[in-house]
């Protein structure tokens, strides 16, 4: 059932203040090449999760001030998703290569959107990440 939502005017409230976190799933038998892929080949910074969370397995990155939460989760068809992060990059070339250099399939953008330059992977859980450029005008 799709909820139904008020259309009346009202006085627009901002409420939401930031993104706190982003979190991907992925099978446990893939969880060291997860951990390896967002610590390592990505380069995000390890935080540590909540003493009553670390027996769940998985790790914690942040990226500024948005933290990525890495989970198991058996059975997470991520593969078949659209769904996606994006992170945006100064240096979309050098680190397209560098990608490369890890065997990162990079999937070219089938849609190009003006003013970026993007290109997409798959972690090893399967998860779509976007990396893009903003064109200098």
């Amino acid at each position: 059932m799709v909820p139904q939502y008020s259309s009346k005017l009202e006085e627009v409230k901002v409420w939401l203040d930031a993104i706190d976190h982003i979190q991907v799933t992925s099978p446990s038998e893939v969880e060291d090449a997860m951990l390896f892929f967002y610590g390592t080949v990505l380069g995000l910074t390890k935080i540590a999760k909540p003493e009553a969370l670390k027996n769940n397995g998985g790790a914690w990155y942040a990226l500024g001030d948005i933290q990525i939460h890495i989970s198991r989760e058996n059975n997470s068809h991520n593969e078949a998703s659209r769904r996606h992060i994006c992170f945006r990059v100064h240096n979309l070339d050098a680190f397209e290569e560098h990608l490369k250099a890890h065997g990162v399939e990079i999937i070219g953008d089938r849609q190009l959107i003006p003013g970026y330059n993007r290109f997409y992977i798959c972690d090893p859980g399967g998860n779509r990440l976007e990396i893009a450029s903003v064109q200098q005008l």
